[in-house]
């Protein structure tokens, strides 16, 4: 009796997991498949993280309360004022690399979708974003060939963990100039303000002219006295080292130019440089602070044109056959060096800080699908044929993984949603806000006292995207696991324009469907 009813017990416990399973599966699929994510709310929350990394005196209508000024003496051993700009991430370091490619972003994230950015009331707030970042810029070019890069020592600063406004880091100001070249540094720059130029032209053109004054002459500074800024600036080694070098600046600049002032000098630099900087021998799977070859490859395909001389076009020509390739690595579409996904679907290049190549890349899809449908254009892979539609479709999906969408159910941009990363690696969030208790608190202090607590950050970094899961999906929210859980102004930037592209799009429907 025993043994004949084992079977049918076995089966009928079988068939019920699977039934169960099967629920879930739907369940998921279902789930998955009716995430309604609030764009604008996105939006105004990506910009507002930029106030929590703001360095200097905070102005009065200051948004983020908790945070308060900082780095009042920056610059003064060295005799210069620089004061203000931003952190890059959780530490107290002013890296000015990292920062110019996230002013260059938030640049051309205005630049490409300003009006669903001032449909969504967040124009003023991106335009105080950019400002914040292109002031500074302007205190550090103090000369024509001069450009001061860094402030603070990542070495001594990471030896801490003090809220910026209680800072008793080294504070020394790092310098590039005619001896000490640093083209990449100075090309970025430069991309920065000509990108911000064109944004300040209508709102405050005097303002706009003074930027692209000054990212003219970065770009000739760049360009004469050339070299790789982590050569001069050795202190940056360690963090924000340049291992593309400066070729790519050198083109991402010229390009930048170009767009800001029609010249045809800046135009023709990037044409007769296209083989010998790599701009069209690098087949790319990643953008970033550090490699822009992808971004040049984009922008310089968009320029092609039928009526344009046949040399010209057979250049541009290879732009866009490396551009395709970046496009076509992203949806998987090559026959080899496409990016892997997770079982999730999130593109995933490496370990550390994956998300930052995931938001780049998605707002280059984003720009790129916008240019194609302007255009009636598709774009020829290996496997198959790729138009607007199917690549902007791809970039929201890893938008919605961003906020949500995925097996954790947790959104990576903090203060996003029901569910988000609590504790953020960063000083200032991770430590009691200035504005609640003024008692200074020391390197050691810190550590035992606000890093090592188990507990919710008592600050909220709102708009903050961290490094986001591994390749599994799997995401540890903890402090110290920094590989994950610390956020980077150059993370969150190119999401502005997404979030705002998103926005309209959605906006746009519905007054169709009504």
């Amino acid at each position: 009796m025993a043994t004949r009813n084992l079977f049918p017990t076995y089966h009928s416990t079988l068939l019920l997991q699977r039934c169960l399973a099967s629920l879930l599966c739907f369940y998921a699929v279902t789930n998955h498949q009716s995430d309604a994510f609030d764009y604008r709310d996105a939006l105004s929350k990506s910009i507002l993280y930029f106030e929590g990394q703001r360095s200097g005196y905070l102005p009065p209508d200051q948004r983020v309360t908790w945070h308060h000024h900082s780095g009042l003496s920056d610059g003064f051993r060295q005799g210069v004022d620089l004061v203000g700009g931003y952190y890059d991430a959780g530490d107290n370091v002013k890296f000015g690399l990292p920062m110019a490619f996230t002013i260059t972003l938030l640049s051309w994230s205005v630049i490409e979708y300003g009006k669903q950015i001032s449909d969504a009331g967040e124009y003023h707030h991106a335009l105080e974003a950019i400002k914040w970042g292109t002031d500074y810029f302007l205190k550090s070019h103090t000369e024509p060939n001069v450009l001061w890069g860094q402030v603070g020592d990542g070495r001594s600063d990471h030896g801490c963990w003090q809220r910026p406004e209680d800072m008793t880091t080294e504070r020394d100001a790092y310098k590039i100039d005619e001896k000490h070249p640093g083209s990449d540094l100075a090309g970025e720059t430069a991309a920065a303000l000509a990108a911000s130029s064109i944004v300040f032209r209508g709102a405050n053109p005097y303002y706009s002219n003074i930027l692209l004054h000054h990212a003219k002459e970065l770009f000739e500074f760049a360009d004469k006295f050339r070299g790789k800024y982590d050569d001069s600036i050795e202190v940056v080694k360690g963090y924000y080292p340049s291992l593309s070098g400066y070729k790519d600046e050198l083109l991402w600049a010229a390009l930048w130019l170009h767009k800001a002032t029609g010249e045809v000098d800046y135009y023709n630099y990037v044409l007769e440089n296209a083989h010998s900087f790599g701009g069209i021998g690098w087949e790319m799977t990643e953008f970033s602070w550090d490699v822009k070859y992808a971004g040049v490859q984009v922008m310089a395909s968009m320029l092609l044109k039928e009526t344009l001389p046949q040399e010209q076009k057979q250049i541009l020509h290879q732009y866009h056959s490396k551009a395709k390739h970046f496009i076509c690595a992203c949806l998987n579409k090559n026959k080899e060096k496409n990016l892997t996904r997770t079982p999730g679907g999130l593109m995933f290049i490496r370990p550390w800080n994956n998300l930052q190549y995931v938001t780049t890349a998605t707002f280059l899809l984003t720009v790129y699908s916008d240019h194609l449908k302007l255009t009636n254009q598709e774009l020829s892979c290996y496997r198959d044929s790729v138009g607007p539609d199917e690549m902007a479709s791809f970039a929201k999906s890893q938008v919605d993984y961003i906020l949500g969408s995925n097996p954790m159910r947790k959104s990576y941009l903090v203060g996003y949603g029901p569910v988000y990363p609590e504790r953020v690696h960063h000083r200032g969030a991770s430590t009691v806000s200035y504005k609640v208790n003024t008692s200074f608190i020391g390197c050691i202090e810190g550590y035992h006292s606000w890093y090592g607590h188990q507990a919710p950050n008592p600050n909220v970094l709102i708009g903050a995207v961290v490094g986001g899961p591994d390749k599994n999906d799997r995401f540890e929210d903890r402090r110290g696991n920094f590989m994950q859980s610390e956020a980077c102004t150059y993370n969150t930037a190119p999401l502005v324009g997404v979030f705002a592209k998103l926005y309209g799009s959605e906006k746009n429907s519905m007054i169709f469907d009504s």
